[in-house]
């Protein structure tokens, strides 16, 4: 329910309803600021509208277009920084890790994953077996899914494809399997519930001050190029990659900076790549790599490597392909992988905070606020799992700030047990019966028993908002000749979590153009029509967003030079 903070904006995340939404916006004073709708700037939402403070969020692109989906997937607990003796790193993200699974089990996965073990590699049975019991006790594992060390038959069973020279048994442990961009725009929709105004497409062109204090920002809209001032007592940077560039807007970039570095991920088909489990392995030169069944699909990845190119649209290349297709190869020997194979792929930039001296893949992943003279609050480094704590850390210094201001008290974080949207389900012990007795009624709404479970366990506690669609959904398959659970999925993605363009719906809310390339291919002209006319394109903007789409399904195939 609304705490009351933001009536005003009870359209919710409405693309029908955006400009509207965006008009209610300008020119009104918040109590907080954020700039960068991905996972850390939507977790800083939620946060902030728990403490009952009134909240606006802008995003520049689409909601989690940035680092927020294009991650390996992941809710892990870091095992790789127990590598690196980041201890603290490790008991924080491992707890955290339990925190964003019970409070999302609909987008957040239980996943076994197998460490295989080789002569003459990075890790050793003693010391993998060592590593992984510190690593549950750091993380607070449950007894569950505490680790269990395999001999060399029982890890050849688990997983036929590893390369048998040399291998000497496994670590067997629990990871947690996401999609970041579904868990971004989950939290943020219950930030929006609770009565955050949050709009995509919105860039801060420049900050506004008062008394030399940072006191809000100068906004244009991406899509009209309206322009327009929002007002805040605090402002907080959340922008991902671009944290630097906010910084430099406001003359505070100094001392710590940004290292970008580049992550890269390969798709293939389970009939081309038939992984049963979970894999985390070490490559020839020392990198830690994932391979991961997903969806009939299996991904792997990632790369590391400096990153100095366009931030908002990191492309895999030749390399980079050459660089995981290698590492492939030498860990699955029998399939042979080549190019040809790959079915899609992308990249990603991480935002890490420099440190000199380090290659990529040492640099610390730890978060740290940068408080700024004018008093702008930026929040630096992290990663996806630590987003709860993250909003809490840089929440309890804007409440501190705000109440110095006058704001009154402001209470302490509410979101270590809130479910996210979609998330009341009875947690992760509930789940399985949530999905059993909804999935009957999404059956008995029409829809086949397979689409039924695929759409419970997709929305979660949202199901029943997606079924009260379906009369639309199902006049609308008829006319426009498009499956009706494309139709409701759709329906919601533009009613309930503003997806503005085809590449917003494909990419981010359905994840179709990564794991389901076909049904991209197969249905996205009518998709188009469809959201032209209920979003009323004009004929140079609709051709616009066909060709933005294109290009993202050709640059998912072919890699830049």
């Amino acid at each position: 329910m609304a705490s009351g903070i933001g009536k005003e904006f009870s359209g919710g995340l409405n693309a029908i309803q955006r400009e509207k939404q965006l008009g209610s916006m300008f020119g009104q004073e918040f109590d907080l600021l954020i700039i960068g709708g991905g996972i850390t700037g939507a977790g800083i939402a939620l946060d902030a509208a728990t403490r009952g403070l009134k909240t606006a969020l802008v995003e520049m692109q689409d909601f989690a277009a940035g680092t927020s989906s294009r991650s390996t997937k992941l809710v892990h607990g870091g095992l790789r920084y127990l590598k690196q003796l980041e201890i603290g790193v490790v008991a924080e993200v491992g707890k955290e890790r339990a925190i964003v699974y019970e409070n999302g089990p609909h987008v957040t996965t239980p996943e076994r994953m197998l460490l295989p073990i080789y002569k003459g590699g990075s890790f050793g049975m003693f010391s993998t077996s060592l590593g992984l019991r510190l690593y549950d006790f750091l993380a607070g594992v449950k007894r569950g899914e505490r680790r269990k060390m395999l001999g060399v038959d029982e890890t050849a069973r688990r997983e036929p494809l590893l390369k048998q020279q040399g291998l000497k048994g496994g670590g067997y442990y629990v990871e947690y399997r996401t999609d970041d961009a579904r868990l971004t725009i989950e939290v943020l929709k219950k930030a929006v519930e609770l009565g955050v105004c949050a709009i995509s497409y919105v860039k801060a062109e420049s900050l506004l001050y008062e008394n030399e204090q940072v006191a809000g920002a100068e906004l244009r809209d991406q899509l009209s190029g309206r322009i327009g001032q929002v007002k805040a007592k605090v402002t907080i940077n959340a922008a991902g990659p671009w944290v630097d560039t906010i910084r430099e807007k406001d003359g505070s970039k100094t001392g710590k900076t940004l290292h970008h570095t580049k992550g890269a991920h390969l798709v293939f088909d389970q009939k081309r790549f038939p992984l049963e489990q979970a894999i985390y392995f070490d490559s020839a030169d020392g990198r830690m790599l994932f391979a991961i069944p997903r969806d009939g699909k299996t991904y792997i990845g990632t790369t590391d490597t400096d990153y100095r190119s366009d931030l908002a649209h990191p492309r895999i290349t030749a390399a980079d392909r050459q660089y995981i297709l290698k590492a492939a190869n030498e860990m699955f020997p029998s399939l042979q992988l080549n190019v040809e194979d790959v079915e899609s792929s992308w990249a990603g930039v991480r935002p890490l905070i420099h440190q000199e001296g380090k290659s990529p893949s040492e640099i610390s992943r730890r978060d740290e606020v940068l408080l700024s003279p004018s008093g702008l609050l930026s929040m630096a480094g992290g990663k996806l799992t630590g987003y709860r704590k993250m909003a809490e850390t840089v929440m309890d210094q804007a409440a501190a700030r705000l109440a110095k201001a006058g704001r009154g008290s402001i209470g302490e974080s509410k979101t270590k047990t809130l479910p996210v949207s979609g998330g009341e389900v009875g947690g992760s012990e509930g789940f399985l019966k949530f999905i059993a007795d909804k999935k009957a009624a999404a059956v008995s709404a029409g829809l086949s028993e397979t689409d039924a479970e695929r759409l419970v366990k997709r929305f979660g506690s949202n199901i029943d908002t997606v079924l009260g669609l379906m009369p639309e959904a199902q006049e609308e398959a008829i006319r426009r000749k498009l499956p009706v659970t494309l139709l409701l999925e759709l329906l919601y993605a533009i009613r309930h979590e503003m997806a503005c363009k085809p590449v917003d719906f494909w990419i981010r809310r359905s994840g179709s153009l990564l794991f389901d390339r076909s049904r991209v291919i197969r249905w996205k002209d009518s998709v188009h029509s469809y959201m032209a006319e209920l979003l009323g394109w004009p004929a140079g903007i609709s051709k616009s967003y066909a060709d933005e789409l294109e290009r993202e399904l050709q640059f998912a195939v072919t890699p830049s030079e």
